[in-house]
């Protein structure tokens, strides 16, 4: 009998090591925006999360969210960290298999991390004074049907202008930087920590906070491709749970609308190591994105934003914005983890 059960104990050893084995050694394919608002991502991959979830991150770096829908839709990568984009919503529209699974930012009051800014010679010159002199000039904005674009939208909205009032262009944000220096543009919608450097340069005045034009925006979101839906569910939902801790670790950081929080040392050293931005003082300056503790998505501000692209011509089909999103990965791994608490 004793032999008997030292032989059932080791089967269920095995058996759990064979488990074990099964959930290792998957390399997840994400695209990032190379933004402050992948740092739940870069949390969770150098605090070993993923690593301790058997998982393994490759990264693809895009200038925006809108170009990650194709190579999302052809199973090229398994996540998209970025903003959301008439793209996601034609591409849902046409059934490409994609969905919307958390909050990546979002811009509650005190964390505008995607202002106005203006060209510094026309807020000293007295060109610009209110926002109504936006009127006529350019203004750079990320890729076409990004986030960016009812970003500018509630930005002329709030000045008491229609969108078509400016001269829109679009520029990888880096290049906003760039544009306003050498003054091909006047002004611009630049996330963070563009736009901070952008004023430290000297180049731009800071306006206003995105949470000031257009609070609570569902500005960017993680979502999966279809593939990894589908054929990958018990990865999908292990990389959640770990996103999920980087996620709170991320807003333990945020404080009083800095990186002043408990743990803004350790996440500001993982940015500078993870990306190009090297300058530590920096980010001490910008004001960071907020992103959910559980991941909820606002999908009243998707479906604002779809009513936008739609008014545009940019998106075509019978979709609202609750159907490309699907929260189930967020909620199990919430369950999971136990609720939020925070720790400043």
């Amino acid at each position: 009998m004793r032999t008997f059960r030292l032989f059932l104990a080791c089967m269920v050893f095995a058996g759990l090591t064979v488990a074990a084995r099964s959930q290792e050694n998957y390399t997840v394919k994400v695209g990032i925006i190379n933004s402050i608002s992948d740092a739940p991502i870069l949390i969770a991959d150098k605090k070993g999360y993923f690593k301790q979830e058997g998982l393994s991150v490759d990264y693809s770096t895009f200038d925006s969210a809108a170009n990650m829908v194709a190579p999302l839709g052809a199973g090229q990568l398994d996540v998209a960290a970025g903003g959301t984009s008439a793209g996601l919503f034609n591409a849902v529209a046409r059934g490409i298999d994609m969905r919307v699974v958390a909050d990546k930012a979002s811009d509650p009051p005190g964390y505008g991390f995607a202002p106005l800014l203006v060209r510094t010679d026309l807020v000293e010159s007295g060109r610009f004074k209110t926002l109504k002199d936006l009127k006529g000039m350019t203004v750079a904005i990320s890729a076409k049907g990004s986030s960016s674009w009812p970003e500018l939208d509630a930005v002329t909205r709030k000045a008491g202008l229609k969108f078509d009032d400016v001269k829109n262009v679009a520029l990888d944000y880096p290049d906003h930087i760039v544009g306003l220096k050498n003054k091909s543009i006047d002004a611009s919608v630049t996330i963070e920590p563009f736009a901070t450097a952008a004023v430290e340069s000297g180049a731009a005045k800071r306006i206003m906070g995105n949470d000031e034009y257009y609070v609570n925006q569902e500005v960017a979101v993680l979502i999966y491709s279809g593939q990894f839906i589908r054929n990958h569910r018990d990865a999908a939902l292990r990389f959640m749970k770990a996103y999920i801790r980087g996620v709170r670790y991320y807003n333990d950081a945020l404080k009083d609308g800095k990186l002043a929080g408990r743990t803004a040392d350790d996440v500001i050293n993982i940015l500078v190591a993870s990306t190009k931005l090297k300058d530590p003082s920096l980010y001490r300056k910008i004001v960071p994105n907020g992103v959910d503790p559980n991941g909820r998505v606002n999908v009243a501000s998707m479906e604002h934003d779809l009513a936008f692209y739609r008014s545009q011509g940019l998106v075509q089909g019978n979709i609202t914005a609750a159907q490309t999103v699907d929260m189930s990965f967020a909620n199990e791994a919430v369950k999971l983890l136990g609720p939020y608490r925070p720790n400043k």
